[in-house]
């Protein structure tokens, strides 16, 4: 009985992992934008980078109930880690990226003990808390960050050797794109996986799935961790792609956006930070465009809207839409769930 149980399930997580024809055309469609929309590729490359971010993001919040106002602190280390590298070591792109990667995952796993410890409202102040000390630090240590000035003088290599970047953004966004498609993959993975369900066991019930024999402090250090190296890789490429980092890449607004990212688009699915980094993005373009003193403004007149009347009913039908396009594979975007035994 075991073991057929144990074959339906993973049966029923091949059958999720199976790519649906609107993934499919979702990165045909991205792809397609580096041939068809040459002008816009600095705004893509922005937007390939906050997808990453937020998708690092959906990993502890959307599957493991982990609710952090404090992510963009492995962000900043990321960012100023490729940033250093590349200035005082070599300008590598994938040498860079793949340090600041470990580096954001360190810094993760290091925290991630300190996040445990608590509830929600202890896990938001911890994970800010640690946010406020990174900008502390990067702030107080200006002889090798730059401080309030900002890091300076990064010099990037050819990509591979042959691709240089170049003013109008093309190489950047087309590496950008690829890491996103190549991460988002491995994520996809981790989510459809015996791992990923435990995980969103732990985030509906933690005292059952502990009950139940699922270590849940593991499963929650391994999943922090993992997300703080994605995290810390799309800091690494926006230090790469635009050679500079200043203390803005920890700030504050940095962990509200990508949490607003996630609220436009909705968290559990992946695509949901995909998504809502397009939206986010095209608003804060349009917006600051037409009227540079009040974008934000109108920015959170939308969020507003959207709590209030509950986006889950504006984006009914849309969400149907979604479902029937990605299919099983993609799932429907979700708010986390309440748990019991937390308060």
């Amino acid at each position: 009985m075991s073991s057929l149980t144990t074959d339906e399930v993973a049966t029923s997580l091949r059958r999720k992992g199976r790519w649906g024809l609107g993934e499919v055309l979702f990165w045909l469609a991205a792809a397609a934008t580096l041939f068809f929309l040459p002008e816009r590729h600095l705004i893509l490359n922005e937007i390939a980078i906050i997808g990453l971010f937020a998708v690092s993001l959906d990993l502890i919040l959307g599957y493991a109930g982990i609710v952090s106002l404090g992510h963009a602190a492995f962000f900043g280390v990321g960012a100023y880690v490729a940033g250093i590298f590349a200035k005082e070591m070599t300008g590598d792109p994938l040498t860079g990226l793949a340090v600041a990667g470990v580096a954001a995952a360190l810094l993760g796993f290091a925290t991630s003990f300190l996040v445990l410890r608590g509830a929600d409202l202890t896990r938001l102040m911890v994970t800010l808390g640690v946010a406020l000390v990174a900008g502390e630090i990067a702030n107080q240590a200006s002889w090798l960050t730059g401080g309030a000035d900002g890091l300076q003088g990064i010099m990037m290599g050819p990509l591979l050797g042959m691709f240089e970047f170049d003013i109008f953004g093309t190489t950047a966004y087309a590496y950008s794109l690829v890491v996103l498609f190549v991460l988002f993959v491995v994520a996809r993975r981790i989510v459809h996986s015996p791992f990923g369900l435990s995980l969103r066991s732990i985030r509906d019930n933690s005292l059952r799935a502990r009950a139940v024999g699922i270590p849940v402090n593991r499963r929650l250090v391994a999943i922090y961790t993992i997300s703080a190296a994605y995290a810390g890789i799309a800091g690494g490429l926006l230090a790469q792609t635009t050679q500079f980092v200043s203390l803005d890449v920890l700030a504050f607004h940095r962990s509200a956006d990508v949490l607003l990212v996630l609220v436009i688009g909705g968290v559990g699915y992946l695509y949901g930070g995909l998504i809502g980094a397009v939206i986010f993005k095209v608003l804060q373009d349009i917006l600051s465009s037409m009227t540079p003193q009040y974008w934000q403004f109108w920015i959170g007149l939308i969020l507003v809207v959207l709590v209030l009347a509950g986006r889950e009913r504006l984006t009914e039908r849309a969400r149907f839409l979604a479902g029937r396009l990605f299919g099983r594979s993609a799932g429907a975007p979700r708010t986390a769930p309440a748990r019991e035994g937390r308060p």
